[in-house]
């Protein structure tokens, strides 16, 4: 029966997730899910490529948490529309969560919409909410092990940005390890090595957002 329930909620959230993809598309917008551990650097990340990308583009993010007003307030400061969806606790952000708070963005005046999910490198990756991009962050002090510990989290993203990449002199951080594992769990998904800090990498991955906001936008036309 606890099986039956969980394919029914899996389910369920597809057809949501559907649903959203359909709003998104019918305004031209497309939305990118920014998956990581808490402390990875999504938001610091999230500010980075605004920075580069809202000249061409008209951005909002929705930042979720299982608590706290923090992240979003960071983001409004910036001058982008900016919501908070808090979980109360569940790991991950639903199709249905997104659905709900989407009117409270001014869609008709976006094309490139961020959501920050909640830090977790498990549940995230197991629930659609309506994306047109999946960006998986790693962080160098967190360890060259994750591909093997969590491999839904990195076989089913559009890439891979290993961030805080300033900081790999002084971590134990075999980059070798990482790269084979992702290969071979994702074969020709393209990785990025990024500092939030410095800049390194962020106009790369930025083009890359870049081409397919405006590919997932052609399509919604």
């Amino acid at each position: 029966m606890e099986i039956k329930v969980l394919h029914q909620i899996m389910d369920w959230n597809e057809d949501v997730s559907e649903d959203v993809k359909t709003e998104l598309a019918s305004h031209n917008i497309c939305m990118i899910n920014v998956m990581g551990s808490p402390g990875g650097g999504k938001t610091s990340l999230i500010t980075s490529l605004i920075g580069i990308l809202r000249d061409r583009f008209r951005i909002g993010v929705i930042e979720g948490d299982i608590a706290g007003q923090a992240d979003a307030d960071r983001i409004a400061e910036l001058g982008i529309p900016a919501v908070q969806l808090n979980t109360d606790g569940a790991c991950h952000i639903e199709a249905m969560s997104i659905q709900h708070i989407l009117p409270e963005l001014p869609l008709e005046d976006l094309d490139l919409i961020f959501v920050e999910n909640i830090g977790n490198l498990v549940c995230p990756a197991e629930f659609r909410i309506g994306e047109s991009l999946r960006i998986t962050l790693l962080s160098i002090p967190e360890g060259d092990d994750k591909v093997e510990k969590y491999p839904l989290m990195f076989t089913d993203t559009d890439c891979l940005v290993l961030n805080k990449y300033d900081m790999l002199p002084y971590f134990d951080f075999d980059e070798e390890r990482i790269c084979s594992n992702y290969e071979t769990v994702n074969p020709g998904a393209p990785l990025f090595r990024v500092s939030s800090r410095s800049g390194d990498g962020i106009k790369e991955l930025a083009a890359f957002i870049a081409e397919k906001a405006e590919t997932a936008g052609k399509a919604g036309a």
